[in-house]
């Protein structure tokens, strides 16, 4: 009778680690900040991940929640510890603040990741300026 029940208990361990194995997304950043962006220029950031589980993992879908935003990504799978990409291209058309979303659908253990694109579309000249780092006013001297 206890062989037979420490042979059930084996089975179910077992069975239970192998259901429990699944690949694991796990992004290094899920939000990128593109400050100011020119309008009429599109932007684009990659978004790397890690698969941290014991199971490849295969990315079925990433969609925008725009059309303004287009997605690509690894599609062979990843397998356990090797890293795959998200890319995100933001069209910046319209003028103002942006706030985007990719939803990346996969075998993962979550099944779904979010990733978020944010910033502001402003005129050439602003973007200009926001690149250009302002200058320093020199440090007065003090007396003692």
């Amino acid at each position: 009778m206890k062989k037979i029940f420490s042979l059930f208990v084996a089975l179910f361990v077992f069975v239970a680690v192998s259901y429990a194995q699944k690949g694991v997304l796990k992004f290094a950043k899920e939000t990128h900040d593109f400050g100011k962006v020119e309008q009429g220029k599109p932007v684009t950031y990659v978004f790397e991940f890690k698969n941290t589980g014991t199971d490849p993992v295969v990315i079925s879908d990433a969609q925008a929640s725009c059309g303004c935003t287009k997605p690509s990504w690894t599609r062979e799978p990843v397998m356990p510890g090797k890293t795959g990409t998200v890319s995100a291209t933001f069209n910046a058309a319209a003028m103002g603040p942006f706030n985007k979303s990719v939803t990346v659908t996969s075998n993962a253990e979550a099944g779904q990741a979010v990733l978020y694109l944010k910033g502001e579309v402003v005129t050439q000249k602003e973007a200009e300026t926001a690149a250009t780092p302002a200058a320093t006013a020199p440090k007065k001297k003090t007396s003692r």
